[in-house]
């Protein structure tokens, strides 16, 4: 075959590969995005297309918009309990009883985190009206949030640490389904983003550079600082309940429980902006209302900390009317 041929060859492939681009877009960005497995092929073009890569998994395909609109009213739902609860304790009218049944209707409890780590294991095939793969940071946010500001109210250690434990399991799976469908997603947007596809099947594309799992445009991970930080809170919770604070110091319970809302603050700003970034108007308006939880959770804490602080300060002030009779 000469020169010409060869050439001729390549630029009806070049050809073929922009048709089946325009006419399959949609359907050639799903599998890029939905793609669990990239496979690096060896290639002797290294000046225009050093990495070329193909996917190399299937994928089944998406879930009625119905199954969506279920999740969406779910993760509403979570976002609403949590804020309602919150404002309740704020205003200190929650009562005992209340505070039994609170655990039953927020996301952290026994009822609703079987609900939220199977929406987040079958989160891969959830793409119509609330796409788990964009916006399902906000249910493990939301999820931790309620963790750290309702604590598990049970009669006897043993049960508590049931609950306790059931409840940090809950954040660590919870965490790895997101990651299971997060990160092929930003896998799939950066290799949308910074690759070009070559022809030579539907989903061929070469690479200037290497193909990181996770991309490099997205930070966020389920599996990440705020997790670790707020699993050592609970664990630390746990470890004051059942042994006594003599075993853990309130201050170090403290100091991780502060930490763990810096953490989970920072997230939630950073996926805020990130949806500005993109003009994402769904993801605005969730991670928006996330934020707004999480801070309403801070404020609460905060004002609980400095009437506690101004208890105290009456209790050990002495009283000036009163006179020691000698």
């Amino acid at each position: 075959m000469s020169y010409d041929q060869v050439l001729s060859v390549l630029g009806m492939r070049k050809v073929a590969a922009a048709t089946v681009w325009r006419g399959q877009s949609s359907n050639i960005t799903r599998l890029i995005l939905k793609c669990t497995r990239w496979q690096l092929e060896e290639t002797t073009d290294f000046i225009t297309c050093p990495y070329h890569y193909y996917c190399d998994s299937s994928y089944p395909g998406d879930y009625s918009a119905s199954i969506g609109i279920l999740v969406a009213a779910f993760t509403a739902y979570c976002i609403l309990s949590a804020a309602v609860f919150t404002a309740l304790d704020i205003a200190r009218s929650g009562s005992a009883l209340g505070r039994i049944k609170r655990k039953y209707m927020v996301p952290s409890g026994p009822f609703l985190l079987p609900l939220l780590l199977l929406v987040l294991a079958k989160g891969q095939r959830l793409n119509h009206v609330f796409p788990v793969a964009q916006l399902g940071p906000a249910l493990l946010l939301t999820l931790q949030a309620s963790a750290l500001v309702f604590q598990n109210e049970a009669e006897g250690d043993l049960r508590y640490a049931v609950l306790e434990a059931s409840t940090v399991s809950g954040i660590l799976h919870a965490s790895l389904y997101l990651d299971a469908v997060v990160l092929p997603y930003y896998t799939g947007t950066d290799a949308l983003r910074w690759s070009r596809f070559s022809g030579e099947c539907t989903t061929c594309i070469c690479r200037m550079e290497p193909l990181v799992v996770g991309g490099r445009t997205v930070l966020y991970r389920g599996l990440s600082k705020t997790t670790l930080a707020v699993i050592f809170a609970l664990c630390s919770r746990m470890v004051s309940r059942i042994y006594g604070e003599q075993r853990l110091s309130s201050w170090t319970q403290s100091a991780l429980e502060g930490a763990s809302w810096v953490l989970l603050a920072g997230d939630t700003v950073y996926l805020t902006g990130w949806a500005l970034a993109e003009c994402a108007a769904a993801g605005i308006a969730v991670y928006g209302l996330v934020a707004a939880l999480v801070f309403l959770c801070v404020f609460g804490k905060v004002y609980r900390f400095l009437a506690w602080a101004e208890t105290r300060q009456v209790l050990w002030t002495p009283s000036l009317s009163c006179h020691n009779v000698v």
